[in-house]
């Protein structure tokens, strides 16, 4: 079973397939405690949810007549039945994306028999978190994929370049800058880049913020 926090159907708000429809299923518990997290709620250990069989899920989502699945968290990955849902729901047409913090190796999910899209975060200094990275994950991952860094600081900045640069990410997957809403003027990334020449990364706003509440959930 699977623990499920909420679900909903609204546009994603980033990664390559921001501004499409999805279903979202948003997943209790992460193993990780950023800083700047906006769905801590979903992390707390008393928070409510629902017990759900991925045969149970995939129903659900079938009957909204949503193609696009995002699977989300808190960790998706941490669910004990997470690739049996991921099968499930590909084996019935449906996309599949999984938002992960970038903690977890991806290894096991990119053997399963239609492998899901990986948007997958690397944590910068300010998120306090950047010491659990699974750094062996940046092998795996495909041109489908993306690699997301959350900046909040210069500091952050000059990290995610040394980390593009290091992994040669540009030449196998996409990159994408994200501001911490509130703590960094995304102008300032934009110069960054132009400052790096970083062809092919690409500055990305989290929509659903901008449209609704900062603090509005599902959305």
């Amino acid at each position: 079973m699977l623990k499920v926090a909420e679900t909903f159907i609204s546009i994603n708000g980033e990664g390559t397939r921001a501004g499409e429809l999805a279903f979202f299923v948003r997943f209790k518990g992460c193993n990780l405690s950023c800083s700047y997290c906006d769905t801590k709620w979903a992390n707390l250990p008393n928070v409510s949810c629902t017990d759900m069989s991925p045969e149970e899920i995939c129903r659900m989502i079938l009957g909204s007549g949503i193609k696009n699945v995002t699977l989300t968290g808190g960790e998706p990955l941490l669910q004990s039945d997470i690739s049996g849902l991921i099968e499930i729901l590909t084996e019935n047409g449906l996309s599949v994306e999984i938002e992960t913090n970038g903690s977890i190796l991806l290894l096991p999910f990119t053997k399963l028999c239609q492998r899901p899209i990986f948007t997958m975060d690397y944590k910068l200094p300010s998120s306090g978190m950047e010491d659990k990275m699974c750094l062996q994950n940046f092998e795996l991952l495909d041109k489908n994929d993306t690699v997301k860094f959350v900046s909040g600081s210069k500091e952050d900045l000059e990290t995610a370049y040394e980390i593009i640069d290091r992994y040669e990410l540009l030449n196998h997957c996409h990159v994408y800058i994200s501001p911490v809403f509130g703590s960094i003027d995304p102008a300032d990334i934009v110069e960054w880049m132009k400052e790096k020449r970083l062809n092919g990364a690409r500055l990305q706003l989290q929509l659903h913020k901008f449209i609704w509440d900062p603090e509005k959930r599902g959305v």
